[in-house]
């Protein structure tokens, strides 16, 4: 598969060995939101842990060892913004955090997969020429919304 054309790198720059690891998703529930990780998306759980109140989890997609979605449940978090999208655009109402992005082979066939396991689909499959990227939206039962992104030819 395609993909961007990187510019060259930046070996000189004091952050070259800077790269990405987890993004983390704020919920009142860990259980749950472990639960529905494992059961809707097949991760697996790569550490648990406590800090203050709340209680953490690392959990990575099924074959992917270099990414993780860290869990931050437990506490009183305040305040309660679940965003009800109906579609992409609902969404872009909204400041600060947005979305995480999950690349996949077929974006229409991990759609029809997670309708089957019950997972409301908040935008429907459409290509985006600009970035040669066929996408779609979902999200999960605390209104995170999380991205499949298949590079098209």
């Amino acid at each position: 598969m395609a993909d961007f054309i990187s510019p060259a790198k930046n070996t000189a720059s004091p952050f070259s060995d800077m790269h990405g690891h987890h993004v983390a998703v704020r919920t009142p529930d860990l259980e749950t939101a472990k639960r529905w990780y494992i059961e809707k998306l097949d991760f697996r759980v790569v550490a648990e842990w406590a800090y203050a109140d709340e209680q953490l989890a690392y959990m990575a997609p099924a074959t992917d060892d270099h990414f993780y979605v860290e869990i931050l449940g437990g506490g009183e978090p305040s305040p309660r913004d679940v965003r009800p999208y109906t579609d992409l655009g609902d969404s872009l109402a909204y400041a600060g955090y947005h979305h995480f992005c999950l690349s996949v082979a077929s974006v229409d066939a991990t759609v029809e997969e997670l309708r089957a396991r019950g997972v409301k689909i908040v935008t429907e499959p459409f290509e985006l020429p600009a970035i040669s990227r066929r996408l779609a939206f979902f999200c999960d039962p605390f209104g995170n919304l999380i991205e499949l992104a298949e590079i098209l030819p």
